[in-house]
């Protein structure tokens, strides 16, 4: 019998602990797991599990930087405890090294796949969603990051599906395209994402092909809904009012745009136009969800005074609604630092 399956791999703990992995949280955070994993140490067994489910499985090219702090921290934490390393880890440490040591001066510049695993609670069912993102969330390239406010709109989604199914929906400030993934799985009949940076939609764009999702129809090789998906250079300070009423949705998105006073009130103007377009054949109008981390109190109330001039109520959700915990593994996630509001005319 296999390592990895005396231990069960089904188990909470190692099933965490191969999340956290293909997320890429701290090397820490995924040894934890695997301490948990192994009943307070970190066994042969252990090791072998981690190699056979994650490691072996690893792209170098795509994973390097994070594959070799992950592999440094845990030899030196087994040899720390007075452990044997398998030598399957001491090998691949040091084929870690060399494409680093060549490729160091393009590390800030680079990608990484990363993989957020939705695990749906008391269910045997999970979401894998592959994500093409920055190393760094440097200045310039925060559209190719995973933000937490993302990652909370994404369980807002998954936790409360029939405000989403069959419905157009449009998302401002799309990034990664981690929302516009989960609202295809949940089956909304349409999916508008919209950036202001072409790089960014260049990148979403190949998200969207990882998850077997396409600009366009569908294809018989989708693996999800066969939701329709756009995704949109839409520059909020250029965006006009035919523009946006062509888009008609019946939901509007937005995941951590409540960041720069100078944005806000082209934001509001975008919002304001897209809530108060009338469409005949709508029952009712449509409605906005907003995540956002409140970094800084006036920068927010600026927002709300922009949108209450705009006529526009803002109502928080945050203590209102129970959103499901998908990613217990997601340690360094800060949920409760989250905002969830609802915003109509």
């Amino acid at each position: 019998m296999a390592a990895d399956e005396e231990l069960g791999v089904s188990d909470r703990p190692c099933l965490h602990m191969i999340s956290a992995f293909l997320a890429l949280e701290p090397p820490g955070i995924v040894i934890s797991f695997a301490r948990e994993f192994g009943g307070g140490s970190l066994t042969e067994s252990v090791q072998s599990c981690i190699w056979r489910r994650c490691i072996s499985k690893a792209d170098l090219k795509l994973q390097g930087p994070f594959l070799k702090r992950f592999l440094k921290k845990l030899i030196i934490e087994i040899e720390l405890s007075g452990g044997i390393v398998l030598d399957e880890l001491y090998e691949y440490y040091a084929s870690c090294l060399v494409p680093l040591k060549d490729d160091g001066a393009n590390v800030g510049n680079s990608k990484l796949l990363k993989t957020i695993s939705f695990i749906f609670p008391n269910e045997s069912r999970e979401l894998e969603v592959r994500l093409r993102s920055s190393v760094n969330m440097l200045e310039g390239d925060t559209g190719c990051s995973v933000w937490p406010s993302s990652l909370f709109m994404s369980e807002f989604i998954l936790s409360f599906p029939e405000l989403f199914a069959n419905k157009c929906c449009f998302e401002v400030g799309s990034g990664v395209g981690l929302v516009g993934i989960c609202l295809s799985y949940v089956k909304a009949s349409k999916v508008i994402l919209t950036d202001g940076d072409l790089s960014t939609l260049a990148n979403m764009k190949v998200n969207l092909e990882l998850n077997h999702l396409t600009t366009g129809d569908h294809t018989s090789g989708s693996r999800l809904h066969d939701t329709k998906v756009q995704c949109i250079c839409l520059p909020w300070e250029s965006a006009s009012e035919d523009d946006l009423h062509c888009f008609a949705p019946d939901v509007i998105l937005g995941a951590d745009v409540i960041y720069d006073p100078s944005c806000l009130p082209h934001l509001v103007r975008v919002l304001s136009a897209l809530l108060k377009h009338e469409r005949l054949c709508r029952e009712k109008r449509p409605i906005a969800y907003i995540a956002s981390v409140i970094r800084n109190i006036e920068t927010f109330n600026y927002f709300l005074g922009l949108a209450e001039r705009a006529n526009l109520v803002v109502t928080d959700l945050t203590e209102m609604i129970k959103v499901s915990n998908f990613l217990p593994y997601l340690r360094s996630y800060d949920r409760p630092s989250i905002k969830m509001f609802r915003i109509h005319v």
